[in-house]
């Protein structure tokens, strides 16, 4: 046993030398990569696990939901690469740095996708991914590169992207949906079952757990532990107010509430995320669940039926209102803002996202429609049993 035991112990302590003058030739800014890396993981598991899995409670088109969120993210990323490379509207510099600039805009993205989800072919989320990527390249350009001269570059505070993400994708989808929802599509109930709802809130659960991770992404090193805790603090600040508000106004839990608006305090705390403390961290949380939430209950409802038209995944109510009060909340919770600059970027943005998602909109509208909305049997290999036909709605 002392010879099996020795060799070992042997090797590694004759490695000494070598690792620590390996250690001497890595830089700090190296090592703070490799810290970066770790986070651009946890944010590919949001993109494919979190968002992919929450879209699955559409009782009949989870397969089609997952796979579309494969392809939407395998387009984002390099289509934002090739911007980055070419440096076509900025930059980002290193490539770990590009990789979570590019996984911020696939996240935007998936947040568009998830207005008009189920009532687009395949192909067409490809094609919405195309002409995305660009816009918001622009937008966040503008918000933070210092383009067109609008805003002066880093002086728009959106650290974790309340607006320049979430926003930006919830309002250029819902500009989408009023090209892309018939009112056939409009009269077809998007059903939802108690196994669609648990897979949802499998995806909702890993989405809070990494959230941490998406809004620190790029915050110094030393920032990166107190912005966590920020974000987790807005996340329990919402999950327990919509627990409440849920309640509140429907006398029962909705498991979708619990699904979505829990995770509005990630949404809101953004923009201060690295910029404000626990104490305002938690309130923005409250604030953010407790909205989201109405606009589940009581605001999505209203408006559905006033312009006939469908968000499917309820963005506007998850991302697009908890957003906007996440942009403005940060002039309360830091101080030094200009607040002409903060509501300035705000306005671009919801220029860009509307006026793009309306023409966006309409050329993936002329690309065709399908038969059947929400369900898989339309383009996949299904059980007979699942295969639209007689007594489903047809979408066109």
């Amino acid at each position: 046993m002392k010879l099996r035991l020795a060799a070992p112990i042997g090797l590694a302590l004759a490695a000494l030398p070598i690792l620590a003058h390996a250690s001497e030739a890595v830089s700090a800014e190296q090592i703070v990569d490799v810290e970066k890396y770790g986070r651009a993981i946890h944010i590919m598991v949001m993109l494919l696990a979190g968002f992919g899995f929450l879209m699955v409670f559409v009782k009949r088109y989870g397969r089609s939901a997952l796979t579309a969120t494969y392809l939407l993210v395998s387009l984002a990323l390099p289509l934002y690469f090739l911007k980055d490379k070419l440096a076509l509207m900025g930059g980002s510099g290193s490539d770990i740095d590009g990789l979570i600039l590019a996984e911020f805009a696939a996240a935007s993205l998936l947040i568009c996708a998830g207005a008009v989800l189920g009532r687009i072919k395949m192909g067409q989320y490809l094609v919405l991914g195309l002409l995305f990527i660009p816009c918001y390249a622009l937008n966040e350009w503008i918000l933070q590169g210092g383009g067109l001269g609008l805003i002066p570059a880093g002086a728009f505070l959106d650290t974790g992207g309340s607006i320049l993400i979430h926003a930006f994708g919830a309002l250029f989808g819902l500009a989408a949906i009023f090209s892309l929802t018939t009112r056939r599509e409009y009269e077809t109930e998007i059903p939802a079952d108690a196994t669609s709802d648990r897979f949802s809130m499998a995806g909702s659960m890993l989405l809070w757990i990494f959230w941490p991770s998406f809004c620190a992404a790029l915050v110094p090193t030393g920032d990166v532990p107190s912005t966590a805790v920020n974000v987790i603090l807005a996340l329990c600040g919402s999950t327990l107010a919509t627990y409440f508000a849920s309640v509140g106004l429907r006398r029962k839990i909705a498991i979708a509430d619990i699904a979505n608006a829990a995770l509005a305090g990630g949404v809101a705390i953004g923009s201060a995320c690295a910029r404000t403390g626990p104490g305002a961290s938690f309130l923005i949380g409250i604030l953010a669940g407790a909205l989201s939430t109405f606009g589940f209950a009581v605001i999505q409802p209203r408006l559905q039926a006033a312009f006939k038209k469908v968000d499917t995944c309820g963005v506007l109510y998850l991302h697009g209102l908890p957003g906007l009060l996440g942009g403005i909340a940060v002039l309360f919770a830091v101080d030094g803002l200009d607040a002409g600059v903060q509501f300035t970027g705000i306005a671009v943005m919801v220029v860009i996202a509307l006026a793009g998602g309306f023409v966006v909109g309409k050329i993936v509208s002329a690309l065709g429609r399908r038969e059947y909305a929400y369900e898989d049997g339309e383009e996949f290999l299904v059980e007979p049993s699942e295969v639209p036909g007689k007594g489903k709605k047809a979408a066109a």
